[in-house]
């Protein structure tokens, strides 16, 4: 029986061999990690707490304490996400910017105290100059001798980059009282209180500290003067005085003679203050913005400079070389195309129009914005090319034979331009050259524009615009309302209007939606709670804007409508972007959802197993069943979500401008987003919206819609056949069958 056992052994032993280091290394971690956790938590209390319970007793503890709550509300607080199995679901609504969840602060506060007399003139000067740069700008109003501390008065010129700088490096757990220190009458040296006129600098703890004091201050202390009463506040209180240097930053101020032109100063102390006083009108406030602005700019180019002379002489020592700097230095390098559908094609102009038409015409006028935008670079490219020839050469500008850009994502805009110039020896002897420039328009920093605030708890209320002719899609509209809305628990509600014909729906005659009616019905039956209403209208040519006149007058005015079709699959993720990107008196959105070719033309994916799948085209989505691919159909623009007061606002400048029959014949040959265009100051948002994908099928156009109307349902219906290489199959294959 000993044989037969070490055999079996041996034989367990050789399968376990491979993986015996993997046991091992599991054991050995297991046993450290055990380990290290008995040290960490111990029986024993930690020593260096006991010696500091010891030796401060509570005071040491409170201190402790006091400590962690003051480092509190500059730590990030995260709102971890729970959900209890045992409640029903709730959808949990995020802040717009994520440091509003974590709840951080913005590191600079700028009070301006003002009065009534300069609020409009001194006041809107500071507006206009720093408010661009500072997150919050508090205007404080009054007379005079009013005691309320403020940071700067309204007439006093800040230079908000370096002073947004100078916060940065110092410290905001410390006590901060920073300023243009000035001593007071008969007061020793100690004594100084922070200038209001060149504006001072306090931090938040400082302010928790002083608050307890200021009802003492306002009886106790007597100044005509705010920066004089909140120096000696804070000295009798706290025994904190203005310094004028901390922690290695000095505030740099300067005092404006009386009629000293800004253009003219070249002192030392002027090119580095952080703030200019006094300035007496708003005009002034405006000169000193430009020179500071002019030496920042001037700054920034030099160490543009600085910098790419630093990466030519490292990329020396690369093994690339000088082949491997990219043009111009310090930018990105082109964007590189990884296939054809990737490269980026450029556009053609002239100096009178272009060839690049955002309606598919090969050729239409240079106008607005960028017939501005190709002058600039006409003009950049002609003062480059004097200030690198002068004096030997001077050119003029005869015309621009040849001009081509594009949109670099990584880069910005480029230029190819042809010029005819006219080259000017210092001799005064003349020569016509044709020459060829490439320029390049960076992308500059990012910013957020500033955008009214909205919320995901917005409700949206659905509209279904439903004729007779398309009923027959309702109930896979209705299917889908459900999945997408009524069964995540969306805040969304739905109001069918229901098109009835001038001889549909009569005595004896068939109601058309009878199956629409019956199918609302069973979804109000299977999800208790929900109602689905309907309007029931009789045109003989239905209208989107006369439709919808129907449908806005039974809603309040701050309604969210979300103006749908039956193709229309609404879901959660496009209810956000619905609610997010259609603001109140600012922005009307109009989504261009994704539309799915002709199956007929389309090739169908192999079933499973029959080989590796064909290369879908760009835009498809198998997820969602689009298995020949499609198209964001641009030409469409029947979805859109709009605030109900703003819809009014437009229809009410419609009637206005245009009365009688003309209004009569307007409203049948437009669209709502066309009356947003048209007849409304909001900014039309449009873009592609992954979310609404919609099945093949042929629009109806109405022979009574307008030109442009008409054209583009025809071609949108033309567009969603298939693509180019699709198309081209069906010709080719139906010629094949024609010729045999």
């Amino acid at each position: 029986m000993a044989a037969p056992t070490a055999m079996r052994l041996s034989s367990v032993l050789a399968l376990l061999r491979p993986a015996l280091p993997l046991i091992l290394g599991l054991s050995l971690g297991c046993s450290l990690s055990l380990l290290r956790v008995s040290w960490i938590q111990g029986e024993g209390d930690d020593p260096c707490v006991e010696a500091v319970g010891e030796a401060g007793g509570p005071q040491s503890l409170d201190s402790r304490t006091q400590l962690d709550q003051s480092n509190e509300d500059f730590k990030p607080r995260i709102v971890p996400y729970y959900r209890d199995p045992n409640k029903p679901y709730k959808k949990v609504l995020r802040t717009r910017y994520i440091q509003t969840e974590l709840g951080s602060r913005e590191r600079l506060l700028v009070a301006v105290l003002t009065s009534r007399a300069t609020l409009s003139t001194l006041a809107v000067a500071v507006n206009r100059t720093v408010a661009h740069h500072f997150p919050r700008l508090l205007y404080f109003t009054g007379q005079r001798g009013a005691r309320t501390p403020a940071g700067m008065q309204d007439d006093t010129y800040v230079q908000a980059p370096r002073l947004a700088a100078l916060a940065g490096h110092l410290s905001i757990n410390q006590d901060l009282y920073l300023g243009r220190a000035e001593e007071f009458i008969g007061a020793g040296e100690q004594a100084r209180y922070c200038h209001g006129g060149f504006g001072y600098l306090l931090s938040r703890s400082l302010l928790l500290r002083l608050r307890p004091h200021l009802d003492g201050c306002r009886g106790d202390i007597l100044s005509a003067r705010p920066d004089e009463w909140l120096g000696r506040c804070l000295i009798d209180s706290l025994g904190i005085g203005c310094v004028s240097q901390h922690q290695g930053q000095q505030y740099r101020s300067f005092e404006l003679a009386k009629n000293r032109d800004p253009e003219t100063e070249r002192s030392l102390a002027f090119l580095s203050a952080f703030a200019v006083h006094p300035v007496s009108e708003g005009t002034l406030m405006y000169r000193l913005h430009k020179r500071f602005s002019a030496l920042e700019l001037e700054r920034a180019y030099s160490e543009i400079e600085q910098l790419q002379a630093q990466i030519r002489n490292l990329t020396a020592l690369t093994p690339e070389g000088e082949a491997g700097l990219s043009w111009p230095l310090g930018l990105p390098a082109p964007f590189t195309p990884h296939s054809r559908f990737e490269v980026l094609g450029w556009d053609y102009f002239t100096e009178q129009h272009t060839f690049s038409c955002v309606d598919g015409a090969p050729k239409c006028p240079l106008q607005g914005v960028s017939r501005a935008d190709v002058g600039d670079a006409v003009e950049t490219a002609l003062e480059q090319l004097n200030r690198r020839y002068q004096p030997r050469l001077r050119f003029q500008k005869q015309r621009l034979l040849n001009g081509y850009r594009r949109f670099d994502p990584a880069r910005g805009m480029e230029y190819t331009l042809d010029l005819l110039l006219e080259a000017v020896t210092q001799r005064g002897h003349r020569r016509a050259l044709a020459r060829r420039v490439s320029l390049l328009r960076p992308l500059s920093r990012v910013e957020i524009l500033p955008m009214p605030y909205v919320t995901e708890a917005t409700r949206v209320q659905l509209v279904l615009l439903l004729p007779a002719a398309e009923a027959a899609a309702a109930p896979a509209f209705l299917e889908a309302f459900a999945a997408g809305v009524l069964e995540p628990r969306e805040h969304a509600l739905l109001t069918l209007l229901l098109v009835y014909g001038p001889r549909e729906g009569g005595r004896g005659a068939p109601d058309p939606f009878l199956g629409v009616k019956a199918a609302a019905a069973e979804l109000e039956r299977r999800y208790p709670g929900t109602r689905l209403a309907w309007l029931a209208v009789r045109a003989e040519v239905p209208s989107q804007v006369r439709l919808m006149d129907v449908v806005s007058k039974k809603h309040p005015v701050d309604t969210l409508f979300f103006l749908a079709t039956v193709w229309t699959r609404p879901g959660p993720e496009v209810l956000n972007r619905c609610r997010m990107n259609a603001i109140s008196g600012w922005q009307a959105f109009f989504p261009v959802h994704f539309q799915e070719f002709n199956p007929a033309l389309a090739p169908q994916r192999p079933p499973p197993g029959a080989g590796p799948d064909p290369p879908s085209p760009p835009g498809a989505d198998p997820a969602r069943g689009a298995a020949g691919g499609g198209r964001f159909d641009r030409q469409a623009s029947a979805e859109g979500c709009f605030y109900n007061a703003d819809y009014l606002a437009a229809r009410a400048r419609l009637a206005a401008e245009l009365a009688g029959q003309e209004e009569e014949e307007a409203l049948e040959g437009l669209e709502v987003m066309d009356v947003f265009l048209r007849f409304s100051g909001l900014h039309l948002f449009r873009a592609v919206e992954p979310g609404l994908v919609q099945k093949f099928s042929l629009r109806d156009c109405s022979p009574r819609l307008s030109e442009e109307l008409y054209h583009r349902c025809r071609l949108s219906n033309l567009e969603g056949l298939g693509g180019r290489a699709q198309l081209a199959m069906a010709l080719f294959e139906q010629e094949q069958a024609n010729s045999t």
